[in-house]
């Protein structure tokens, strides 16, 4: 299996990157990494070189750029250089830590979209209490969306936690600001009517603070509510951790009780990571493509690698388009 990483991508590029990459080729041994970019910086970390190679490249999509004027204008970028390498079937999927809207413009310019997939959304997987978690789409890919764009989201979503995390029938459920049927407007109405019809295992609807709880598997929600919520669940997060810091090193007692519940701080912390699930999906395209956070240390970059190599292993993105392929012939007759 071959994947192609995007080494100038995200804040600590390329340290990170090519740290992340080391680890997981260590790890698993059927896989071949392509690392693109600037070939003497990514040496620079690169101490262990079995089965990575480097496309080199001085031109790098900026985190400022124009998403769309960026990957039309800089063909030799790392990241337009990354997807061509799935286009022309020399990588099985791709990896990019760098500009979101670039990367959602190369995927779909670049990768391809599936037949039968209107828009593709951005999927990350996110943590709850019992550490199973759950899959949101779309968290930004579109702002606006219509009922049948939630109702492929579902099914996109089904495939991906069932074959990639072996959840059985998965929980899908909408987002809304409240659990009754009729709740919501116009958008989450027609769609609570679209996905109650459809052959997925639909909870009905689902609200903002049990979304931690584990209350689905699955969650749906236009673009725009679920980066509000995405980016509540993590401000929360770590605002809360930076209270208990605050609190547990306010005086010598606190000290002293921060010592001693170290490693169950410790723990939680682990536990409410969204990097150790990987990265955000872009899911619709022809081949695995993930988002890994800006901020993606190693370990984070790692997660992400292991994420695109599980979803190549599992055919998500073929599953995908035969499931589509299977509901427009059924609507068809």
């Amino acid at each position: 299996m071959k994947l192609a990483i995007d080494a100038m991508g995200g804040d600590h590029a390329p340290k990170s990157i090519v740290e992340g990459a080391m680890k997981v080729v260590e790890a698993f041994k059927d896989l071949e990494i392509t690392l693109i970019g600037d070939e003497k910086k990514i040496k620079t970390y690169l101490t262990k070189q079995e089965r990575i190679s480097i496309i080199h490249t001085d031109e790098v999509i900026e985190a400022t750029d124009e998403p769309v004027r960026a990957v039309r204008r800089k063909k030799n970028a790392s990241m337009v250089l990354m997807a061509n390498e799935v286009k022309e079937g020399r990588a099985d999927g791709c990896i990019s830590a760098g500009n979101t809207g670039a990367l959602m413009t190369a995927g779909l310019f670049v990768v391809g979209r599936i037949d039968g997939i209107d828009r593709p959304a951005l999927s990350p997987t996110l943590p709850t209490i019992d550490g199973k978690g759950f899959l949101m789409l779309d968290v930004g890919a579109n702002v606006d969306a219509k009922p049948e764009h939630l109702l492929q989201y579902g099914i996109m979503g089904s495939v991906y936690v069932e074959k990639v995390r072996g959840i059985t029938n998965p929980r899908v459920g909408l987002l809304n600001i409240g659990t009754e049927e009729k709740k919501g407007n116009e958008l989450t109405r027609q769609s609570f009517e679209l996905l109650k019809s459809s052959n997925l295992n639909f909870i009905g609807n689902v609200e903002s603070r049990d979304l931690l709880e584990g209350v689905a598997d699955v969650v749906v929600t236009d673009g725009f509510t679920g980066n509000i919520a995405l980016k509540t669940i993590e401000g929360t997060a770590l605002s809360v951790f930076s209270m208990l810091k605050t609190a547990l090193t306010s005086n010598l007692t606190s000290k002293l009780a921060a010592a001693v519940l170290k490693p169950q701080l410790k723990g939680i912390k682990h536990q409410m990571d969204y990097s150790e699930y990987g990265g955000a999906g872009l899911f619709g395209l022809k081949a695995p493509v993930i988002k890994a956070h800006g901020s993606s240390n190693a370990n984070a970059v790692y997660n992400a690698i292991r994420q695109t190599r599980e979803m190549v292993a599992n055919n998500v993105s073929e599953t995908i388009r035969q499931t589509v392929e299977v509901l427009d012939n059924s609507d068809a007759k």
